[in-house]
């Protein structure tokens, strides 16, 4: 006779409460309601979509563990969501993806073990491409920040090998998207053209199969497993730097894929130039193609962003905290989602409405008001003013003292205070190289070290910035 459905549940909840913190306890599990538990299936209700994909993102393994320690190998966790809305209410059951006791991980990246191994040698039907279907182009918003990647990652999807853009190499700071575009890339090719081998992988995985082959001695089916890859996107290449024998591997691998017309797609934190620790045969081929660099998304992207999430997991907030979100979570998407969560998470807490001063507290706490975003414009005036310079000047190609050191000084705390790369802040500041800026940078620096006044010059243009 099968025990009562509240019975297990409060079991679990025993256990569950011994291996999590207190307030995530209160706020991920207590809020969940067993509903039964017939043939062997386990079936509880959650308040929303969100609650639904947050607790499987964070807490599977905590589930997977209790659920087989109490109801035992084999249960299948189901999952009943309230749905409301204007007109009426309902409800909507998720079953989890297998029959396994652990509840399934939607839409999430696949783990790393199961990566497709060189050792295989799988058909082209047998290949898992290790793409998530979170990630496609329909749920990637498009703003200045991001067109040009995105343009250019939509013509690749075309005729992936057929473009100049080969490789795509997109770079930008963390949480801009360009794994969401590497895998949309990879998903629109896959539809487009169901034939290719198409593979995402991080450079952390392709750097573990790489010293696990060495050590089995197994380096050229590794070699021959990746040359035979029709579409390649290797994401965070940055995490090769110093691994000399990884990088010959794979300078290797880009050839012989590169000289058959295959397509690659790359992405780093930094520009090729920028990434010192990689062979400078590897950053001459990684500039062959389209360079494209992805920046913090402006204020109308965050919009756009901020309304899919709520949309998609049926949040409602007042207008007044949707727009202090927008304008004061400017660093990346990852922290606009992470300010959701924690929202609802102390709006469920507290057993309070979401409001201004709710929002403003968790804002404070998870990415600091203070650490908002300063542009390179406003450094350039800033640094003009204190110098009483007009702002056109440190445009030009004079080699005035004067207007060498503010546009000197202008470079360095652009490279201070912003997350561009040598490269994009030369553009802005003078129309100047990647070679201009990093000396300019090296020049302050220098006389920061050695100029008791100089040093308290830059640090008055500091101050200056942050009260702007």
């Amino acid at each position: 006779m099968q025990k009562d459905h509240h019975i297990l549940w409060n079991n679990c909840l025993a256990i569950i409460k011994d291996i999590v913190p207190e307030a995530v306890f209160t706020t991920w599990f207590l809020p969940i309601v067993p509903l039964s538990y017939e043939e062997n299936k386990f079936t509880v209700q959650v308040p929303s979509q969100f609650f639904y994909e947050y607790l499987e993102a964070k807490y599977v393994d905590v589930l997977r563990v209790t659920i087989h320690r109490v109801i035992g190998q084999g249960t299948i966790l189901c999952y009943r969501i309230t749905v409301v809305d204007n007109t009426n209410g309902g409800t909507v059951d998720y079953p989890a993806a297998n029959a396994s006791t652990a509840p399934a991980k939607p839409q999430q990246a696949k783990d790393i073990t199961k990566a497709p191994t060189p050792f295989a040698q799988p058909t082209n039907l047998d290949l898992d491409p290790q793409l998530n279907p979170k990630y496609t182009f329909e749920t990637f918003f498009e703003g200045m920040s991001n067109r040009l990647g995105r343009t250019a990652g939509e013509e690749v999807s075309k005729n992936p090998g057929k473009t100049t853009f080969n490789p795509l190499f997109l770079y930008g700071p963390s949480g801009v998207g360009k794994t969401h575009l590497c895998h949309a890339i990879g998903a629109r090719i896959r539809e487009l053209y169901p034939e290719k081998k198409v593979l995402y992988v991080s450079s952390h995985l392709f750097r573990i199969q790489y010293t696990d082959a060495i050590r089995k001695n197994t380096a050229n089916d590794f070699l021959n497993f990746y040359q035979g890859i029709d579409v390649l996107l290797l994401d965070d290449i940055q995490e090769l730097i110093g691994m000399d024998r990884t990088q010959n591997t794979f300078f290797h691998i880009f050839n012989h894929l590169h000289q058959l017309g295959k397509q690659l797609v790359l992405t780093s934190d930094k520009a090729p130039v920028d990434l010192q620790g990689i062979e400078e045969r590897l950053i001459t081929r990684m500039k062959w193609g389209l360079t494209a660099e992805m920046v913090r998304p402006d204020l109308e992207l965050r919009k756009k962003i901020l309304r899919h999430k709520m949309d998609q997991n049926s949040i409602h907030i007042p207008e007044d905290v949707f727009d202090f979100i927008a304008e004061n979570v400017t660093e990346n998407v990852r922290d606009l989602e992470g300010v959701l969560v924690s929202l609802m998470a102390h709006a469920l807490i507290n057993n309070r409405e979401v409001d201004l001063s709710l929002a403003k507290r968790v804002i404070n706490q998870n990415v600091k008001l203070e650490k908002k975003q300063i542009s390179v414009q406003t450094i350039q005036k800033v640094v003009c003013d204190y110098y009483n310079l007009d702002l056109s000047l440190i445009q030009t190609n004079s080699r005035k003292r004067e207007i060498v050191q503010a546009r000197q000084i202008a470079m360095y705390l652009s490279k201070k205070y912003t997350d561009y790369s040598f490269s994009h802040i030369g553009k802005i500041v003078g129309k100047k190289d990647h070679a201009t800026v990093l000396h300019a940078c090296k020049m302050v620096k220098d006389q920061i070290e050695i100029s008791k006044s100089f040093r308290s010059s830059v640090e008055e243009i500091e101050n200056l910035l942050k009260k702007n």
